[in-house]
């Protein structure tokens, strides 16, 4: 159920959504093209035995060579089932210059810009989007859902005011990226998503990245996760009509909440306070996010 974006002084209200291709598999778009190393030989062809060759050097295989000429050198890689690879380029400048923004914009909290810093953006986003992943704007995801912009993400995460270990419930995990900053800072995720496809993706992506303090759930998200509550944090990437029943009964007490409530991708992003049972809400500001499905929102 991701995701949105800020109101005017902070970004575009939203991307259109790319429809999935059929008939790839979850994380396709995340693949990259590699080349075949056609031979060590001059022209790409082997030498008869014992003929001599003017290109002596043509003809000596550097030891280690890989089969493979892969386009980008110094990529990260992971093994595809293919035998394949798929290749990614770093960016760590590019997620650099992102923090500074971010500093800029009033983001304080360390903890959250170092996991700024540290999740590749861009492997949450499709391929062709990789580019523009650390431009702070909303980007399509696929499923009529969007990955909110870097500002939204580290501004709703530092809302929260967590520790190290503290229990969060996230709703809304569309592609795993504020799952994966939330993961980095040390705690414990517990994330809903109700679109099959984007919750099948995540978990594989997850598993490929080696994230780990994530447990995932495929369902509606308005409903929490009654069985792993209470949850010292919840912050839901999705907006409502109103604030959820299920969530407030959730949250612990003390804890905090951070959700938008309002009209179809016009909303007001809340802070929820739960303290001595006492219940209160603090308005922060105009964002557009995309709707929150379930039995308690549209």
């Amino acid at each position: 159920m991701k995701k949105g974006s800020m109101g005017r002084n902070a970004g575009e209200d939203g991307d259109r959504a790319m429809r999935a291709e059929p008939g790839h598999g979850a994380l396709a778009f995340l693949r990259k093209t590699v080349i075949p190393y056609k031979g060590i030989f001059a022209h790409g062809k082997r030498l008869g035995k014992g003929r001599p060759h003017r290109n002596r050097r043509a003809r000596r295989r550097p030891a280690g060579l890989s089969p493979l000429f892969l386009v980008r050198i110094g990529c990260f890689m992971t093994p595809q089932r293919s035998g394949q690879y798929r290749n990614f380029a770093d960016y760590k400048r590019q997620r650099a210059r992102m923090a500074r923004q971010l500093e800029e914009r009033g983001i304080s909290d360390e903890a959250v810009l170092a996991a700024m810093r540290a999740v590749q953006r861009h492997l949450f986003v499709p391929e062709a989007l990789q580019s523009r992943a650390y431009e702070d704007h909303p980007l399509p995801i696929g499923f009529g859902q969007t990955i909110s912009q870097p500002a939204v993400v580290a501004f709703m995460t530092q809302v929260l005011e967590t520790r190290p270990d503290m229990r969060v419930l996230e709703i809304g995990t569309g592609s795993g990226y504020q799952t994966a900053v939330l993961a980095a800072m040390g705690l414990r995720v517990f994330t809903v998503e109700r679109v099959e496809e984007l919750h099948a993706a995540a978990r594989e992506l997850f598993a490929a990245l080696g994230v780990e303090g994530v447990r995932m759930k495929l369902g509606d998200g308005t409903l929490g996760w009654k069985d792993q509550a209470p949850f010292d944090r919840i912050i839901v990437t999705a907006g409502g009509p109103a604030l959820p029943h299920p969530l407030v009964e959730q949250l612990a007490d003390p804890g905090i909440m951070v959700i938008p409530v309002g009209k179809k991708r016009a909303q007001r992003l809340l802070r929820i306070s739960k303290r001595d049972g006492r219940v209160t809400a603090r308005a922060l500001g105009d964002v557009a996010f995309v709707d929150l499905v379930g039995d308690h929102g549209w």
